[in-house]
């Protein structure tokens, strides 16, 4: 059967799935955070009950996520016709009908909220406040200079803040730090890639990225990445850390995470890549090699303290 001979709600099922952008979903990870690092935390027990809550609120952020995403090319669809890789969008191509995207968006929110609002009032509440910030973001502040990197950023905050009061656990502060100026060293070198290698068309496609120098954004980089590892180094041999874990033994991680912002500026800037570093981050091997030594490097801190 052709696919013009399928009912219209079938056909728009594609279009639909590609806009909801699966692949960004793995930004939804840094909700397991702190459940992961709950699991070492020796005044805390986590079960597989937790297990279960934590999945579901990563399941939340991915729907709402995707609902946004929905909400947000209906809105740019004249201006995503103007740059190179954006006009491919399912609505900026005509695939998709903005009223039926729409109508996708808010089955999406209402699921999402729904069983958030099940797992835990405080988790809704979380959703709401990322919806409220992309709501905004949608509306002008993406249009703003710097103001929508930190928009971005604070995005991620809340993801990690949402883990934590699913599953009610405490999350340090300094986590928080983390997951915030990780977010901005991406978010930042993303905007290098659209200011240096797109330059005109994302002019044409994006209002504040006429206010972006690429000199500025490269001192901004090299100060975020430059406070990401301080950040990190601190918070793993902080004396609540140590005591929180019992070792001093997650400082051996350091040298992960600075080959990591490593590797990805030498991406960056030598291979001109950074648009899209959700694909970076599920197809690189040295970067999942990286991620790979973190990962067994705190399994073995943690067995042998």
């Amino acid at each position: 059967m052709a696919t013009a001979d399928l009912p219209k709600g079938v056909r728009a099922v594609k279009p639909i799935w590609t806009t909801m952008r699966p692949t960004h979903w793995t930004k939804n990870g840094v909700v397991l955070a702190p459940y992961i690092f709950a699991l070492g935390d020796q005044r805390v027990v986590v079960g597989a009950s937790a297990f279960i809550t934590i999945m579901l609120a990563v399941g939340c952020f991915c729907l709402l996520s995707s609902a946004v995403y929905l909400v947000n090319d209906v809105r740019d669809r004249a201006k995503d016709r103007l740059h190179p890789v954006k006009r491919l969008r399912p609505i900026a191509a005509g695939q998709l009908a903005p009223q039926t995207a729409l109508v996708a968006a808010g089955l999406l929110a209402v699921v999402a909220f729904g069983v958030a609002w099940m797992v835990a009032p405080s988790l809704a509440g979380v959703l709401g406040a990322y919806a409220g910030i992309q709501g905004a973001y949608t509306l002008g502040l993406k249009r703003v200079a710097l103001v929508d990197v930190f928009v971005i950023a604070g995005g991620f905050v809340l993801r990690a803040l949402a883990g934590a009061v699913a599953i009610a656990v405490p999350i340090s502060p300094w986590l928080l730090l983390c997951a915030l100026l990780l977010a901005l060293f991406l978010a930042l070198c993303k905007r290098r890639h659209e200011r240096v290698v797109l330059n005109a068309s994302a002019d044409a496609s994006r209002t504040s990225m006429r206010a972006y120098d690429a000199a500025l954004l490269d001192q901004l980089i090299a100060m975020v990445g430059a406070a990401t590892v301080v950040c990190y180094a601190l918070y793993t041999l902080w004396p609540d850390t140590v005591e929180k874990f019992g070792t001093h033994g997650l400082g051996f991680t350091i040298p992960f995470v600075l080959f990591g912002l490593f590797r990805y500026l030498d991406l960056v800037y030598r291979h001109e890549q950074g648009g899209q570093p959700e694909r970076i981050l599920l197809t690189d091997k040295p970067l999942l090699a990286d991620l790979a030594g973190y990962g067994l490097t705190v399994l073995i801190v943690l067995l042998m303290r």
